[in-house]
């Protein structure tokens, strides 16, 4: 299957469809320092200016890719559907869709996007989706449910041609390890646990680590009681780690960025540190794409 990648910043959607055999015929990125990013690593240099392309000059494709800017739309009296994306960027996204037609359509934004305008624009964008002829689900998806140990919550929307996109069959770690441990009396501490649903009719959302043949947690300790099992996840700040076991705190290394999100050992980052920590911020989470590439070819 093929797909474009728009809005496509250093290739994390890329690298996440590419791994699941999918072929990109056509990239789009306005920021010269990420092109240059993108190109090390792909051999290919994105289309600078999404607003120049004319959709019909683009080759075929089956899934459109964007992790797309978040901008209000003016909805005042009208319909909430594709008209009321006009002067935005999402309606050049639209726009690519109508004339192509994709099967699939995957879109990328921060957890606030269900609140911003107060809700508004994502109703404008599952209404415009809609109006194109597509089903459409939403979910927030966090990479620590992936293998990723990271706290990084996301919204996806997919519009697919027929039925609506399942995340439910989502294929997610086997282990889920929380936040915030505590320590018991016991002296025991309960890290996380394993994401083993036996019984899946009638399950509650949220309850499907419990078992349901022993009516006990499939929970994870770790039995040495304060020491953290994953150091990364007692983070001070942003890109600071906290190491208990020698009372250290330092920053985060480029390359444990690239990790935490996913990236390849051997990903070309940008020579300025700051800016590659900030591309990187700003990118998807590999595993998260990974998962639904391969849940929209099994399915």
């Amino acid at each position: 299957m093929k797909f474009i990648d728009l809005f496509s910043g250093i290739g994390g959607f890329r690298q996440g469809f590419e791994k699941m055999g999918f072929e990109c015929v056509f990239s789009c990125e306005i920021n010269s320092k990420c092109r240059e990013v993108y190109a090390d690593n792909f051999g290919e240099l994105p289309f600078p200016d999404i607003s120049n392309i004319n959709p019909a000059e683009l080759a075929d494709f089956d899934v459109l890719v964007a992790g797309f800017p978040c901008q209000p739309f003016s909805i005042c009296g009208k319909k909430l559907g594709f008209e009321d994306t006009r002067g935005t960027l999402f309606f050049e996204i639209c726009k690519i869709i109508k004339v192509k037609q994709p099967q699939v359509v995957v879109l990328e934004n921060v957890k606030h996007l269900i609140h911003h305008d107060k809700g508004n624009t994502l109703k404008v964008i599952i209404a415009s989706l809609e109006d194109l002829g597509y089903s459409v689900n939403h979910q927030i998806l966090n990479a620590k449910d992936f293998g990723i140990p990271q706290h990084r919550e996301r919204i996806f929307i997919i519009a697919t041609k027929g039925k609506e996109f399942n995340f439910f069959r989502l294929k997610k770690s086997e282990y889920t390890l929380i936040e915030y441990p505590r320590k018991q009396d016991s002296g025991l501490l309960f890290v996380g646990y394993r994401n083993k649903g036996t019984w899946k009719t009638g399950v509650r959302p949220n309850t499907e680590h419990l078992s349901r043949v022993h009516r006990q947690p499939n929970r994870i300790y770790s039995v040495d009681g304060v020491h953290p099992t994953i150091p990364s996840q007692e983070t001070s700040g942003r890109f600071f780690v906290y190491f208990r076991d020698r009372d250290l705190v330092r920053k985060l290394t480029l390359k444990e960025c690239y990790r935490l999100m996913g990236f390849p050992e051997d990903f070309k980052s940008y020579p300025s540190a700051g800016e590659s920590y900030k591309q990187i911020g700003n990118s998807v989470c590999v595993p998260v794409v990974e998962a639904i590439a391969k849940e929209i070819l099994d399915g």
